[in-house]
């Protein structure tokens, strides 16, 4: 028994289950980016199936793509604070159960009427926005500081997620019609929630599986930053006035509105402008996105290792990454504006640029438990807020921009604006990024741990 737990850890249970929890989530996210091309008539076009089509122009599909912002933005703060308060098993169980039951209704939504299908999806903002700024407090109970970016990209296998979804939902649409994308969807996500409660618990002192070795093995890692458990004020004022505080927020939501662009609008784009089939068009917008999760991946190891070693420091860590990740997809996005009109060329770009935000996990999204692990999710959740708005500001421009015209000439001005913003994302953080614990977290005193250090231990 005792080598059976070494290999089948709590610790690695957990990253099994965040894993799939992330790919879940951006599922849940991503099939209607898909889905909707079938959902709404187009002259040129004729269903395969019997699935209803409606009747939808550019500002009213982009309006049921970019409500679901609205929502999400309003549970970026609270998620990372009560995940703080009351645990991140609770906040995440409840977000993705009440978003599977909600993407298994989407379709009769869209049947009884349009702002129906509007009220679902913004409900499934709200559900979706807990997971993101939840999984930091969780972290720091779990995983040590010179594992976390490595832990953390396991989050970017929303990415894998997105890469698996889009291909399926191609061939449901092509076979089942657009409703058995969300019947499927809904139902796997569902499945998991259900392993989640049953598996997963906030701490190794919770858990009533975890054998002795585990818990000593991870008490001893963690010990020295693990945030303080005591009923102290937010330091809501240092917060929110902190310049490492605005790098993440800046980079967060600059890094996310380039995603978006991918995320919410690259089978649009493959659609109308490169003339791709529903198959193909799955297929290879899905391509950037597995991209994605090998190099977040790949470089958090190679952020960790870097870390343990001590050759650089953690701010220099933070810069390195994220000054790639922006000046690369500048120059990326400054190519697709000019050459953009090529298949080649807008699938390189798109893969490319993808790949280069695989490295937001050990630039950014470990950043916030560098700085403040006691109040990582609410840091986090922060900065999720204007990311969040940056997703529905993007389907704004782009309806904007392309309602009277899908061609390359307008999304030409689209390709810009992300240069642009990568652009000004690179200077901000090349200056205000840092690595360094600010004065105003608050850590585990020795009383406290004694506390936490107290309970019995089961085999995994």
């Amino acid at each position: 028994m005792a080598e059976k737990s070494e290999i089948v850890t709590c610790q690695r249970v957990l990253a099994l289950m965040v894993l799939l929890g992330f790919m879940i989530h951006h599922m849940l996210r991503v099939n209607i980016s898909i889905a909707i091309i079938e959902m709404v008539n187009r002259n040129n076009t004729t269903s395969t199936t019997d699935a209803p089509r409606y009747n939808w122009d550019e500002e009213e599909k982009n309006n049921v793509l970019g409500y679901f912002f609205w929502g999400y933005v309003l549970t970026q703060i609270p998620g990372g604070r009560l995940s703080e308060i009351f645990g991140t098993k609770i906040m995440i169980g409840i977000g993705i159960l009440t978003a599977s039951l909600l993407t298994i209704l989407t379709p009769a939504a869209s049947y009884m009427d349009y702002y129906c299908l509007i009220f679902a999806r913004f409900a499934l903002g709200i559900a979706l926005g807990l997971q993101w700024p939840s999984m930091p407090p969780m972290a720091t109970k779990w995983v040590p500081p010179t594992d976390m970016s490595k832990f953390l990209s396991h989050l970017t296998a929303s990415s894998l997620g997105v890469a698996i979804t889009l291909p399926m939902c191609g061939y449901l649409i092509d076979s089942w019609g657009w409703p058995s994308v969300f019947y499927v969807t809904g139902t796997i996500a569902l499945t998991w929630t259900i392993c989640w409660f049953y598996l997963i618990y906030d701490s190794p002192e919770q858990h009533p599986r975890i054998s002795e070795n585990e818990k000593l093995k991870l008490r001893r890692e963690i010990k020295t930053d693990m945030p303080s458990t005591k009923k102290k004020s937010t330091p809501w004022t240092k917060i929110l006035t902190s310049g490492p505080v605005w790098a993440i927020i800046v980079a967060n939501t600059c890094a996310s509105f380039t995603f978006f662009i991918a995320f919410m609008q690259l089978p649009t784009y493959m659609s109308h402008v490169l003339h791709f089939s529903i198959k193909a068009n799955g297929w290879f917008s899905s391509l950037p996105y597995f991209v994605r999760y090998c190099t977040s991946v790949i470089s958090s190891c190679v952020a960790d290792g870097i870390k343990k070693s001590e050759r650089l420091s953690t701010t220099a860590i933070r810069k390195t990454f994220c000054s790639i990740l922006f000046f690369g997809t500048f120059i990326l996005f400054a190519m697709q504006a000019f050459w953009g009109y090529n298949s080649i060329v807008s699938v390189t770009v798109f893969t490319s640029s993808l790949g280069l935000m695989g490295l937001a996990t050990p630039g950014i999204h470990a950043n916030s438990v560098d700085i403040a692990p006691a109040y990582s999710g609410t840091v986090y959740g922060i900065s999720q807020v204007p990311a969040a708005l940056a997703g529905y500001a993007l389907t704004k421009i782009v309806a904007v921009i392309t309602k009277d015209e899908q061609s390359f000439q307008q999304w030409t001005y689209v390709f810009w604006i992300v240069a642009g913003v990568n652009q000004f994302a690179f200077l901000f953080c090349l200056i205000f990024i840092s690595g360094n614990e600010q004065s105003w977290n608050h850590k585990t005193d020795d009383a406290e741990m004694e506390k936490l250090q107290n309970g019995g231990s089961k085999e995994c």
